[in-house]
């Protein structure tokens, strides 16, 4: 049988750690945060590696490196109401959850949206709500949000979705360009839209996000 509480001490102390994310509150969330247990039984084994795992047809839970350094250029605080987009098995949401005031996602996969719910349920995170629907249409009735996470790479911002952001409000996500996608965080001001470059890195694209076609003739 695996040892997951020592798999999950070298995920943070081999992966996270020497990535540059330094905030204790996400440390600490990735070091109790079962990471397994949000992943098919047959996958369990890999749970911990430095890769992503596909928990449903064309849905990946991203590497943990990656998810850590995103984490943590969102900058979550303890009083903070976070839309999270595409939560795929809802590892992330519990990880948000443990950081943020209230967490609400929305998942495409209706399916993997209530096995997500479960399993929050089964954990006793009772501040994060998963359900299904359109993530490209955001969430307009729990709006606005101090944060919203879209989990994965994506072509471009969905339309409108800036609006459901708070003034100060941030969105945080993977900008996909060719084979290398950059994360970037969208800070809300006023009318304005201020964009900063953290890093770049690989993260598993998600549909529905993509730019409009090309008109040709």
């Amino acid at each position: 049988m695996a040892d997951f509480q020592a798999a999950r001490r070298a995920m943070v102390d081999c992966q996270i750690r020497p990535a540059d994310v330094t905030r204790y509150s996400l440390i600490d969330a990735m070091l109790k945060i079962p990471r397994e247990r949000f992943v098919p039984k047959a996958r369990r084994e890999i749970a911990y590696a430095e890769s992503e795992i596909e928990v449903a047809p064309g849905r990946m839970l991203m590497a943990p490196r990656i998810f850590a350094k995103m984490i943590e250029a969102a900058d979550i605080h303890p009083d903070d109401l976070v839309l999270e987009l595409c939560p795929a098995s809802g590892y992330s949401t519990a990880v948000i959850a443990s950081m943020a005031e209230m967490v609400v996602a929305i998942e495409p996969d209706d399916a993997l949206a209530a096995q997500a719910q479960g399993l929050l349920e089964a954990l006793g995170i009772d501040n994060a709500v998963i359900s299904a629907g359109n993530p490209c249409k955001g969430d307009a009735a729990h709006a606005p949000f101090d944060l919203i996470f879209i989990n994965g790479a994506i072509e471009e911002l969905p339309e409108g979705l800036t609006d459901q952001l708070k003034d100060g409000g941030r969105i945080v996500t993977l900008i996909r360009r060719g084979a290398i996608s950059a994360c970037r965080s969208f800070m809300r001001s006023g009318r304005n839209l201020f964009d900063r470059h953290h890093f770049d890195g690989f993260g598993p694209g998600l549909e529905g996000f993509e730019k409009p076609g090309a008109f040709s003739f």
